[in-house]
């Protein structure tokens, strides 16, 4: 009879989690584990929709002439994207990131605080870090150029929490990667046929 392999300490459950935005050039915090510090700034609370990890992706396939099946595949477009919604929208870092303002544009003064929407937006890109957690395992997603990419229109309602549904989009940093991972998870025991 075949015994089935499987340990629920290897599945992971997005219990909770947080983010952080910095400008471009700073590092990740050196484990998933490690508190970010400044100049990371918090994104706050995230809606119980969670992160979104994705991914889209294309490929050419290349069939040789007398044959009906391809016998080699190239990637054509690997793009890597977070998406999450930010509830707490009077969060500095928060609008900041959503209004592509400069936290410092956000002081207010005399209580309050002013800004403007330009018409013609310039790219924004910055660092950008997530965590994921589930009991003593840990995901962590450094983004060392990212630029949010796509913004969801915001409801103001009674009923339903104010927030930015935000897309970031990963770009290559100088060694040509998009996403570095950072895992603290427990480790595969090692395979003995049963």
């Amino acid at each position: 009879m075949v015994n089935i392999t499987r340990s629920s300490d290897l599945a992971l459950v997005g219990a909770n989690g947080g983010g952080w935005v910095a400008d471009l050039g700073t590092t990740a915090p050196a484990t998933p584990l490690t508190q970010p510090l400044a100049p990371w700034q918090p994104l706050g609370a995230i809606s119980d929709d969670g992160l979104v990890y994705g991914f889209d992706e294309a490929s050419q396939e290349f069939t040789p002439w007398g044959l009906t099946s391809p016998f080699r595949r190239a990637i054509t477009k690997s793009i890597r994207t977070f998406k999450c919604t930010l509830w707490e929208t009077a969060r500095v870092s928060v609008a900041s990131v959503m209004y592509r303002l400069p936290a410092d544009a956000l002081t207010p003064t005399g209580g309050v605080t002013t800004y403007a929407e330009t018409a013609s937006p310039q790219p924004d890109r910055r660092a950008w870090y997530f965590v994921v957690m589930d009991g003593t395992s840990t995901k962590g997603f450094y983004v060392p150029q990212g630029e949010v990419t796509d913004r969801a229109d915001v409801t103001f309602k009674q009923s339903d929490m104010s927030g930015y549904q935000l897309t970031i989009t990963a770009y290559p940093d100088a060694a040509g990667n998009t996403v570095y991972h950072q895992d603290s998870v427990p480790v595969t025991p090692a395979y003995t046929g049963s």
